[in-house]
């Protein structure tokens, strides 16, 4: 079960984390026990983060041996908002590139740019990275910092 502190209650993580179309930093251990960040696409269902990434990737490896992980998903834009927290990681194949076409559709709006090709390439093996937040942080600088003149919530994290 995920403990949730900060600013927003579960609900309004949830609808953060629908609404933001920015990467998820994720940070995880190298076998020599330094710190690895990496920046993916995530989607967030059932309580769930989920990523895809090349299977042959140096933080598939990673996470593979150390499935603890620590994450941050927040805006770069005033006013400052997000959330961070901590979790575990089960890897598993991205059959049919499923949760892959999922992110290609949330982050590029469709299938038919040149980065979707080539991340959809057939000869391209995908694994889906599911992240089980242990706990979350949220934070919303929103009412101390106010938003810019013709900027609505909705965008601010866009």
């Amino acid at each position: 079960m995920t403990d949730f502190r900060g600013a927003w209650d579960e609900d309004g993580v949830e609808a953060f984390l629908q609404e933001a179309t920015i990467p998820i930093r994720l940070a995880t251990h190298r076998p020599d026990g330094s710190l690895w960040p990496v920046a993916l696409w995530y989607r967030y269902r059932d309580g769930a983060l989920e990523c895809a990434t090349g299977a042959n990737a140096a933080v598939v490896r990673f996470l593979r041996r150390e499935p603890a992980v620590g994450f941050d998903i927040s805006t770069n834009d005033v006013p400052y908002r997000g959330i961070r927290g901590t979790g575990t990681v089960e890897i598993a194949p991205d059959e049919d590139k499923a949760v892959l076409r999922s992110l290609i559709e949330r982050y590029l709006d469709d299938t038919d740019s040149p980065l979707a090709t080539k991340l959809l390439d057939d000869d391209r093996e995908e694994v889906r990275v599911r992240i089980e937040p242990r706990e979350i942080y949220s934070w919303d600088y929103s009412a101390r910092m106010g938003r810019r003149a013709g900027e609505d919530t909705a965008n601010s994290s866009r």
